[in-house]
């Protein structure tokens, strides 16, 4: 059942990534430098996804001290597969034009991105490297989840902006936000999650009696 919601995150977090894509008003620091890899260097965003996943499973090893977590990259490679697909289906559904369209897209995507991450992330089951490093960072410092997800925005915004990717007022929303909003969703969630487990294993006993 927990295998459930770590797939049911992952694709609640790519629909939400590619709607605040097709807002046009600028995606999040690591959104937009994927988006920008893409234009300036070819491949799709999906396969920057991973690239830049395995990149930073690195970087997280070097931080914990410890052995690479490649299991990071089954999630990158779903979530890669994911944003390409939803972009695929999204292109011709959600093209807003007028400001508060384009507001109210970016809105919900960013909305509907914390509530996938804190989904996927209650199941500890290969997080992806980025939100792995959030959580290296918060273990590190002994900070919140709001200060480790900000301090990864904020370099990921100066690389974004160096390749030239989609950064705009929603970025720096997203900036301001994205950890908050995280935060905000990691304990419903997980009470959420938690009860419907209970009782999923309550029946299991059940049968087995």
């Amino acid at each position: 059942m927990k295998y459930v919601f770590y797939v049911l995150g992952i694709i609640i977090l790519t629909f939400g990534i590619s709607v605040t894509i097709q807002s046009d008003l600028g995606t999040s620091p690591f959104d937009a430098l994927i988006v920008g890899l893409s234009v300036n260097a070819g491949l799709t965003v999906g396969s920057w996804e991973v690239i830049i996943a395995f990149l930073l499973i690195c970087c997280n090893s070097m931080l914990k001290r410890q052995r690479p977590e490649f299991s990071g990259m089954i999630t990158a490679f779903i979530t890669g597969i994911g944003i390409d697909l939803w972009l695929f289906f999204l292109h011709r559904i959600i093209t807003p034009e007028l400001w508060y369209g384009k507001a109210g897209c970016f809105a919900i995507g960013l909305v509907v991105i914390g509530i996938g991450t804190a989904t996927y992330l209650h199941t500890n089951f290969a997080p992806i490297p980025v939100d792995r490093l959030t959580l290296i960072i918060r273990e590190l410092t002994g900070r919140s989840i709001f200060f480790s997800r900000t301090v990864i925005y904020f370099v990921f915004f100066i690389l974004a902006l160096i390749l030239k990717g989609p950064v705009g007022v929603g970025t720096f929303f997203t900036v301001c936000l994205g950890g908050m909003i995280l935060h905000f969703f990691m304990p419903i969630t997980g009470r959420w999650i938690d009860s419907i487990l209970t009782v999923s294993q309550k029946q299991e006993e059940t049968k087995t009696r």
